[in-house]
């Protein structure tokens, strides 16, 4: 057999084994079909996310004690104040109420001079990290 036709045959097999139109890829399109309610659940982690306190931010407790009268301390504040931040926090062996969000002193102390009408036993804490 003559030397010349094996690599022949030798290149015309490896050509054919690598050549794009006999080789079958993945092809690049794709499609992602995602439940809306992802997109909402996500929505709600962010902005849970950004009222963690991570920050020297200042807040203010309007009440701490037991957890049916701190949820109704609540109910009752947002009903009220529906452009402030409040939520429960529980620190054993109460519960308490934190509003606010407030980036200095001075602003917390102007939001607490307001509120001390409606709840005078408020007052500001500085959050730990």
């Amino acid at each position: 057999m003559n030397l010349g036709i094996l690599k022949f045959g030798i290149l015309l097999l490896l050509t054919a084994l690598t050549n794009p139109l006999i080789c079958a890829a993945q092809s690049p399109a794709s499609a992602v079909i995602q439940d809306p309610k992802i997109e909402r659940l996500l929505a709600e982690k962010r902005k849970i996310n950004s009222s963690i306190t991570i920050t020297d931010k200042y807040k203010i407790q309007l009440f701490s004690g037991e957890n049916e009268t701190a949820k109704k301390t609540l109910v009752d504040f947002r009903k009220e104040n529906k452009n402030l931040d409040a939520t429960i926090v529980f620190n054993t062996p109460s519960y308490k109420v934190w509003i606010g969000n407030f980036k200095s002193r001075i602003e917390a102390e102007k939001a607490l001079f307001d509120l001390k009408k409606r709840y005078p036993n408020a007052f500001l804490v500085k959050p730990n990290k």
